[in-house]
């Protein structure tokens, strides 16, 4: 069994910074790429930004230059650090990783609760 499990959400105005954690833990072999989505209200769920096992990371054009993902190898945990936040990235943000669980035959994609996050004045 692996679970992802996010926190860090919650309510900021325009301009503040918010930082996600999403930690995996469970029956895990291994972690190939790690990364954040989200979905706004009547939109389809994008990619936010990626992290790959050896830290090469990708960025939407929308947040490059106010978001950073970055990792804790040794904590199976990627984190999405958002500054300069606009109303825009208002959405549910969901964590998403690559794993090989002991007892898989391969790479499987799991996705995390997801985790909400509002920018408002």
């Amino acid at each position: 069994q692996v679970q992802l499990v996010e926190s860090g959400g919650g309510l900021v105005q325009p301009g503040g910074s918010l930082r996600l954690s999403c930690a995996a833990s469970g029956s895990i072999f291994s972690i190939n790429a790690m990364g954040w989505y989200r979905q706004a209200p009547g939109k389809e769920r994008e990619l936010v930004a990626s992290i790959t096992s050896g830290g090469s990371t990708n960025y939407a054009d929308s947040v490059k230059g106010r978001f950073t993902i970055f990792r804790d190898y040794a904590k199976n945990t990627v984190y999405l650090h958002m500054s300069s936040l606009k109303p825009e990235d208002t959405a549910v943000y969901y964590c998403n990783s690559d794993i090989l669980a002991y007892g898989s035959s391969g790479y499987e994609g799991y996705w995390g609760q997801g985790t909400q996050v509002t920018v408002s004045s």
